[in-house]
């Protein structure tokens, strides 16, 4: 008897260790995800009106939304902008963001590498815990500034390097430093943070002129 209440025991303080953990990264299945991104509790700590109202999206803008996933934010950006294009390397998820999505969303089924934007085709650039899954970030970043037009701004929306109840290992994780550093590199300057998000830095970045100064 005793030994099967130790053996209760160690069972239930295995499944208690596991459900304190971050969700699985990547998530094993494209279901898992799909239950991560459109999960009813995100919205609690994501806040997206709140980060679509510090977007500011001016009359007839154009969003990319990189890693759109199952159209999270897309379909918000939608009420938005004049054009949003919902940007993913998984066909099957832009599967499902395609249903019941609105008329101005453009669905682009990118490369790891290439987000397959048009040259000078939108105004914000917009990535949701997606960057640190880049791995030739530097190459990327030049794609991206063909992409934007003039005056456009790229937005970023990442995980704290720190242990987190959501998002991914530490380990996995860019600090805020270091995505400043690598746009700074990339010709881009930090225009603008907020800080309303708990468990996520939120960047907003511009294109430098040859006098230093945002194109803005």
């Amino acid at each position: 008897m005793k030994s099967r209440l130790w053996l209760a025991l160690a069972v239930v303080a295995a499944l208690a260790a596991r459900a304190q953990q971050p969700h699985d990264h990547p998530p094993r299945t494209s279901d898992d995800y799909v239950r991560f991104l459109e999960n009813p509790q995100r919205d609690q700590w994501q806040k997206p009106d709140q980060v679509i109202q510090a977007l500011g999206f001016r009359p007839g803008e154009s969003v990319a939304d990189i890693g759109a996933g199952t159209g999270y934010f897309s379909r918000r950006f939608a009420r938005h902008a004049a054009k949003v294009y919902a940007v993913d390397i998984d066909a099957s998820l832009l599967e499902r963001a395609r249903k019941n999505a609105p008329p101005n969303v453009e669905f682009v089924l990118a490369a790891p590498d290439d987000p397959k934007l048009p040259e000078r085709s939108v105004d914000i650039i917009f990535f949701c815990n997606v960057l640190h899954h880049i791995e030739n970030r530097p190459a990327y970043y030049a794609k991206l500034k063909r992409a934007l037009k003039p005056g456009g701004r790229i937005v970023n929306i990442d995980f704290h390097k720190r242990p987190l109840p959501v998002g991914p290992p530490v380990d996995h994780k860019l600090s805020e430093d270091q995505v400043v550093a690598e746009f700074k590199s990339a010709g881009f300057e930090l225009a603008r943070s907020f800080d309303f998000l708990p468990y996520q830095y939120f960047l907003v970045f511009e294109l430098k002129t040859q006098d230093g100064a945002s194109q803005r």
